[in-house]
């Protein structure tokens, strides 16, 4: 049952289960009480309560139902920070490499 519910490369929950979950508290969410549905359904997944209210509120933010970074972005974003660390790390190695070139070409004994 373990395999069915969690991904093989993370100890989170696959898409397909979260996804599925969140239909299931969206169809639910005017027959049963909001918290009564979500703790119901967290139960049969295996998760808490919190975790099952994080991936409904994800998934409203992703389908414009609720004000938010959607998830598109939010990655977008986070690839671009590390992209922008990295040339800045290389940046700093290279202006650093220039000015041992520089001292290096000083240090050289002048030819005529």
């Amino acid at each position: 049952m373990k395999g069915l519910l969690w991904s093989k490369t993370t100890n989170k929950f696959s898409a397909e289960v979260r996804e599925r979950a969140v239909r299931m508290v969206q169809d639910h969410w005017s027959i049963t009480r909001p918290v009564g549905c979500r703790s119901f359904i967290a139960e049969k997944i295996g998760c808490v309560p919190q975790t099952l209210h994080e991936w409904v509120k994800k998934a409203e933010v992703d389908s414009g139902k609720r004000a938010g970074m959607p998830t598109e972005m939010a990655d977008r974003l986070k690839a671009l920070e590390r992209e922008n660390r990295e040339l800045r790390q290389a940046n700093e190695i290279l202006r650093k490499a220039s000015g041992d070139f520089a001292q290096a070409e000083l240090d050289r004994p002048f030819k005529r």
